[in-house]
């Protein structure tokens, strides 16, 4: 039995079609995320939603790739299949910016020198925080400032704990399945 309904593009109402729209136009996507679809049936809901995910992890001053690995580190510590697979294979694909070799995968070793020091601290910290918000301390910030991020983007950061906890809950409870578009060949 389903949990919630996977709203097709085609049986999506018009204002959830824009929203549809949006995800792939700003996600890059030629095809809408079952995270987006399993909301399909609420516009509100999925309006809120997509705009929390616009804002924390599309937009901003933190580096995308940063923001990819921190998603993707949070869910696969919290066992969330959907989004650490998903997230992992953004990070990954951006993975020759750190690396200098398309064949690397960043998820495969995130404290690889490579990784800069100040993601590392971020994905630590930031991870913590989302696994246990209230042990998160005022050293944790200070480690932050001292690895040169800004209040702007500490700030950022941490919304990203936020974020995946959302994006987690979300996948988790309605039995999200991966998409097939998503799927790595073998």
């Amino acid at each position: 039995m389903k949990r919630f309904r996977v709203v097709s593009y085609d049986d999506a109402s018009p204002e959830v079609q824009e929203i549809y729209q949006e995800t792939m136009k700003e996600m890059g996507l030629p095809f809408v995320l079952n995270w987006f679809k399993c909301q399909g049936g609420n516009a509100n809901l999925l309006r809120g939603n997509w705009e929390k995910l616009r804002s924390t992890m599309l937009r901003g001053k933190v580096p995308f790739i940063l923001k990819q690995l921190i998603i993707y580190n949070i869910s696969k510590n919290k066992g969330c299949e959907y989004c650490a697979h998903a997230h992992g294979l953004i990070a990954d694909s951006l993975s020759e910016s750190l690396t200098n070799d398309p064949a690397k995968k960043v998820t495969e070793n995130m404290n690889a020198d490579f990784v800069p020091s100040s993601y590392k601290t971020a994905i630590r910290v930031v991870t913590a925080s989302a696994l246990n918000p209230s042990d998160t301390t005022d050293e944790d910030f200070e480690e932050l400032r001292d690895e040169g991020f800004s209040e702007d983007e500490i700030q950022e950061l941490m919304s990203l704990a936020d974020l995946t906890n959302m994006l987690n809950t979300i996948a988790e409870i309605s039995g999200v399945k991966i998409d097939n578009e998503l799927m790595e060949p073998v």
